[in-house]
């Protein structure tokens, strides 16, 4: 998961930000094995879940019902941006605002970078400890707090500090340095993938541990275990910059969608797909859910969604 990777990321999860590209040159969409204009598309997808559930429907559909090629390909955040400024990415599907530098250099001064629109999901990233410990300990839902209750979360990782799980190093994240400049009690531990992250928390949970992790909406095991916010200093624009002085939380957000200039002008079918491209955090879990939950097939669990959801993306179909 997003902010900042806030899920370079969530919260996360998870993970956390599905991206498209078109292999181009010098900021223009190479058609050359396409066929035409938008007929090659190349899926740069961010490291998290929900990010390769965006990929995943949109790869489907483009493919059946738009007879569009299409590759799928990993690609964070950074390098996204990268991308669509040279021409060699053409979309990314889920941005949580994580690299703003690049943004502000693309896409209000070079203007080689343009908004498609908002995914139509809200992405959250957070503190979070599970329920039935907060319901043991209603004061550790406040950051003041967090030190009285340090000792419940050590291990042997951690020492005589708290064990915090930090998210996956690629994830928009500030968490060490917070927890630095807030004098909390705790060593930041991270992760290092989402599906590492996953497994242990669902670890923890099952056995009624206590934990303190980085967490994000959307996160598709939000559905199977119960979480409670930690509140943390209110995040005001700007707070979070520079890392090393950062006291607050995260921004809360609509995931946006950013395009090439130049393949938003074309207009081709497979722009106006993407720009049109757009649904909720329901939907988004529930094919994550089964990608990583059920370990179903990223194009299975597509085709499990959209042959229950037409009357939702026939919506996206650009007209004839």
């Amino acid at each position: 998961m997003k902010n900042k990777q806030i899920r370079n990321t969530a919260i996360a999860g998870i993970g956390i930000l599905g991206a498209l590209t078109l292999t181009a040159g010098c900021g223009k969409a190479d058609t050359s094995s396409g066929g035409g204009s938008g007929d090659k598309v190349v899926l740069a997808e961010p490291s998290w879940v929900g990010a390769q559930a965006n990929a995943a429907v949109v790869k489907k559909l483009l493919e059946d019902e738009l007879d569009v090629k299409v590759e799928a390909k990993q690609m964070d955040e950074p390098v996204a941006f990268d991308a669509l400024n040279s021409g060699k990415a053409s979309a990314i599907l889920e941005d949580w605002h994580g690299v703003p530098k690049k943004e502000k250099k693309y896409v209000d001064e070079k203007k080689t970078v343009v908004s498609g629109g908002d995914l139509g999901v809200v992405g959250h990233i957070g503190w979070f400890v599970p329920k039935y410990y907060a319901d043991k300990h209603p004061d550790i839902k406040n950051w003041k707090n967090l030190n009285k209750y340090a000792k419940d979360f050590r291990t042997s990782e951690s020492g005589d500090k708290g064990h915090f799980i930090g998210a996956a190093p690629s994830y928009s994240q500030h968490d060490k340095e917070l927890i630095k400049n807030l004098k909390l009690d705790y060593k930041h531990i991270p992760s290092g993938a989402e599906a590492a992250q996953l497994k242990e928390i669902q670890r923890l949970y099952d056995a009624k541990k206590p934990f303190l992790t980085y967490w994000w909406e959307p996160q598709w095991m939000n559905n199977k275990i119960d979480m409670v916010e930690i509140e943390l200093p209110k995040y005001t624009p700007g707070c979070e910059e520079p890392a090393a002085k950062a006291k607050c939380g995260y921004e809360t957000n609509q995931l946006e969608k950013f395009l090439n200039a130049d393949f938003a002008k074309e207009n081709s079918d497979a722009a106006k797909f993407i720009k049109k491209f757009k649904w909720t955090t329901k939907d988004q879990n529930e094919v994550a859910g089964n990608i990583a939950g059920k370990k179903m097939k990223p194009e299975d669990a597509a085709e499990k969604w959209i042959k229950a959801n037409k009357s939702t993306w026939e919506k996206w179909m650009p007209k004839k």
